[in-house]
């Protein structure tokens, strides 16, 4: 049984995901617009795997037999000034998860729940893969905003996409 102020964070914690796979998706359609397809690929992938994360919350809750409830979520930014600045709201905003997935494990282990804090290891990990990347693609997009097509051959050559994480939490649904 899960410690019952994580159950309640954990919650919130997949309105949190569900809102970075709207932000994402909505920085993905603008990248498409821009006919931009690596960019825009990149930022759906980036989409499902949030919205991944927010069904690993889920069926966590299931398998610890706790009330899944599903929150609401903000609607994301879909106006940009420019290139640069969809991949700041990214960064900003992987910063933000990165807080409050460091501060769900901190609840767990201040209540002695053993499993949730395995739990959360994963998404640790998950988080600074995700501020790197997202930190990498920033200098290169600041670097390169008026140049699309270097943008484009930079994603093309690093982003070589991710296999299947055999330690990764289930997922609910799948």
């Amino acid at each position: 049984m899960a410690a019952p102020k994580f159950v309640e964070q954990l919650r919130k914690q997949i309105g949190n995901e569900f809102t970075a796979h709207q932000q994402y998706v909505a920085i993905a359609a603008y990248y498409d617009a821009l006919t931009m397809p690596r960019m825009a690929a990149l930022f759906y992938q980036q989409a499902l795997e949030e919205r991944t994360h927010a069904m690993m919350m889920v069926q966590y809750l299931l398998d610890a037999d706790e009330k899944v409830e599903i929150p609401g979520v903000e609607a994301p930014n879909n106006t940009f000034a420019d290139v640069v600045e969809p991949v700041q709201i990214a960064l900003d905003q992987e910063k933000r998860v990165t807080s409050q997935v460091n501060a769900l494990t901190k609840i767990a282990r201040d209540e002695a729940d053993f499993a949730s804090d395995q739990f959360m290891q994963w998404f640790i990990k998950e988080q600074v893969e995700d501020v790197a990347k997202m930190s990498d693609l920033l200098a290169v997009v600041t670097r390169s905003a008026k140049d699309y097509e270097r943008i484009e051959d930079w994603v093309a050559r690093e982003d070589t996409g991710e296999g299947v994480d055999p330690t990764s939490p289930a997922v609910a649904g799948v």
